[in-house]
């Protein structure tokens, strides 16, 4: 299997290059930024054609939510041009197209889980970018999967388990959203299930191509993931003392950036499909001290 990967040095492409660089008959080209942007179309189509590879994972992305509102065409040239000259290339080479999206692509204002073919309706340049992207892909590669997810954690770049963690050592007292909810998910289980799947459709097993989600379980608020993350760096000895928490609602905290107030995404489709379970994110948070 050959593989190319496209944001190699974000939270999910550093996992991903991980766990290929140590998989059997595989051969893996890891591209950052620096090696290639993907809103250059000319550059895409070269790089794709001379590797030829079997699958491309799309892992770039700009993710500086707050940011997107004043960077409007940066975020569509990221999130929508280059996911688009990649499944173009894809599309020549008869390769599968595996694209990363977010649950930022709905309004969060539904009752209960979001489900792949639920109504999309962004509240963000953000979320109106990475659903342009989507649908660029659809369009451009009969072999896509978009793989939406939420909360993304890990040992590299940042995110909310880091932040929580420096804060953590310096305050005594932190207050945290309380009214909006989610399944946080770890980066590692992400890049997983992008392998399991790039796998599945190396090996011809009967693929069905399209929306996924995947995200962890079980959901909880920001308020309560802050809480299990306290919890587990005390009981992980890295913290003496823990600050105290206190909720408090997204009114309270004004963004530039809309957050939806409900990310749930139900995963039951990825475990029909291909078998994997939801992210145990608990279990993530267990390693712990490799965040602080």
């Amino acid at each position: 299997m050959r593989v190319l990967i496209t944001g190699c040095n974000g939270q999910v492409g550093h996992c991903l290059t991980e766990q290929l660089n140590i998989k059997e008959n595989t051969v893996v080209l890891a591209l950052s930024r620096e090696d290639l942007d993907i809103t250059d179309a000319a550059a895409v189509n070269k790089i794709v054609l001379k590797f030829n590879p079997n699958v491309i994972i799309n892992a770039a992305a700009h993710t500086a939510v707050d940011n997107a509102e004043k960077e409007v065409e940066l975020s569509f040239k990221i999130n929508r041009d280059g996911p688009k000259y990649l499944a173009e290339s894809a599309q020549k080479i008869n390769a599968a197209m595996l694209h990363i999206s977010t649950d930022y692509v709905f309004s969060g204002d539904k009752d209960g889980e979001y489900h792949p073919e639920d109504l999309t309706e962004p509240q963000s340049i953000y979320g109106h970018s990475k659903l342009a992207g989507e649908l660029a892909v659809v369009a451009a590669c009969d072999k896509h999967i978009i793989l939406r997810t939420a909360w993304v954690f890990g040992e590299h770049g940042n995110n909310f388990v880091k932040t929580m963690l420096r804060l953590g050592k310096d305050r005594d007292a932190l207050s945290i959203v309380g009214d909006q909810f989610g399944g946080p998910t770890y980066a590692g289980d992400i890049a997983g299930a992008l392998i399991e799947i790039a796998t599945q459709i190396e090996t011809n097993k009967p693929v069905e191509y399209g929306i996924y989600h995947f995200s962890g379980f079980p959901h909880v608020s920001w308020f309560e993931f802050a809480e299990t993350i306290f919890n587990s760096a005390k009981e992980q000895d890295i913290f003496d003392k823990t600050p105290a928490l206190s909720s408090i609602s997204t009114a309270d905290y004004p963004t530039p950036a809309k957050r939806p107030a409900n990310s749930k995404l139900a995963t039951n489709k990825m475990v029909e499909s291909f078998g994997i379970e939801a992210s145990d994110w608990q279990a993530a948070l267990s390693r712990v001290k490799h965040y602080a």
